[in-house]
């Protein structure tokens, strides 16, 4: 047990589980969930996190829950010249020492185990935060995303709509993160997304001076709050790497509002910040509630998601289907 988590455990009466991360109680209570901050882990070893295990995953899971590209980017890499690799799936994890290669395996809490896994690591965290347990602490959506890289590959600069806690497993990385206040470097339409809205972001040199740079060796994790703009390197070795992100009921309701004002600024009608008007915003939220129900249903299978994202975002969106998936 992790002196975080046996502080906790205390506090409930016995009720936490311990072992996967050391998240420290007073630095939760200062800087959670505002604020970057570095913490260990115990997952390096852990089997389900291992290339061969991790190879049978990328076999196993459906072809639009893998992403992967050449590793050689640039950290503002325009996404239409991002350069591919040609191999499959599994063989890019077997071969990641030579594969020239960034893959990411995406939901891998669909998978029973990992599920498992993604849910014990959040239960401990919302622990490390005064709470019994990760529903309790109101993490909702809980999503595993798991990272193999090669050497001195680059994710480019970028934003999630998640927290993030963050573990390194093998090699080393550092990932160069930036303040989400900041609006000289993302501003509000920036920040807004929609369907067909690349991850990429413009970089700029002069943001340089204003990174702070998280180095991370097996063993080494942090927690990324929502929206904190970075980018990541790898070093001179391949790499696994696993993110474990939430939902907070806030960060749900921004994500409407940034949906919102991406849709209705394409319209030609730009709109104020989320939290500008309240009375605006709550329209919003209920409008954009009321669109997205009917299409839940369609998202969750395979076949109907790679029809609405040729549709939204063109035929070359479905490129991990081989050349199946553009045609």
């Amino acid at each position: 047990m992790t002196a975080a988590t046996a502080a906790c455990d205390a506090a409930l009466g016995g009720a936490c589980d311990a072992g996967l991360i050391a998240l420290d109680p007073a630095k939760m209570a200062h800087g959670f969930p505002a604020e970057p901050f570095a913490y260990r882990h115990f997952l390096a070893a852990h089997p389900l996190l291992q290339l061969d295990a991790l190879a049978a995953l990328a076999a196993r899971m459906p072809r639009d829950r893998l992403e992967y590209n050449s590793g050689r980017l640039k950290v503002d890499q325009k996404p239409e010249e991002t350069p591919a690799v040609d191999l499959e799936p599994a063989e890019i994890v077997r071969q990641i020492e030579t594969a020239g290669a960034w893959m990411v395996l995406k939901n891998v809490e669909t998978i029973p185990e990992y599920g498992r896994l993604v849910e014990a690591v959040l239960d401990e965290a919302a622990c490390a935060s005064g709470h019994r347990d990760r529903k309790s602490a109101g993490m909702t959506e809980p999503m595993g995303f798991i990272f193999v890289s090669s050497a001195h590959s680059v994710t480019p600069f970028h934003l999630d709509y998640e927290d993030n806690l963050f573990m390194h497993l093998h090699g080393d990385k550092a990932m160069h993160v930036f303040d989400n206040r900041d609006r000289s470097i993302l501003d509000e339409e920036e920040l807004e997304t929609f369907p067909g809205k690349h991850r990429n972001h413009r970089f700029e040199d002069s943001f340089a001076s204003r990174e702070r740079v998280f180095a991370f060796e097996a063993g080494d994790g942090m927690f990324l709050p929502y929206t904190w703009p970075h980018w990541v390197e790898t070093g001179a070795d391949w790499s696994i790497s696993m993110a474990i992100t939430w939902k907070t009921p806030e960060g749900l309701r921004l994500n409407k509002l940034y949906f919102a004002n991406a849709v209705l600024r394409r319209l030609g009608l730009p709109q104020p910040a989320p939290g500008r008007s309240r009375w605006l915003d709550s329209a919003k939220v209920a409008l954009y509630d009321v669109a997205r129900l009917p299409l839940e249903p369609l998202r969750r299978g395979e076949a109907m998601r790679r029809m609405l994202r040729a549709a939204l975002f063109g035929r070359a969106a479905n490129y991990y289907y081989g050349k199946a998936g553009k045609t």
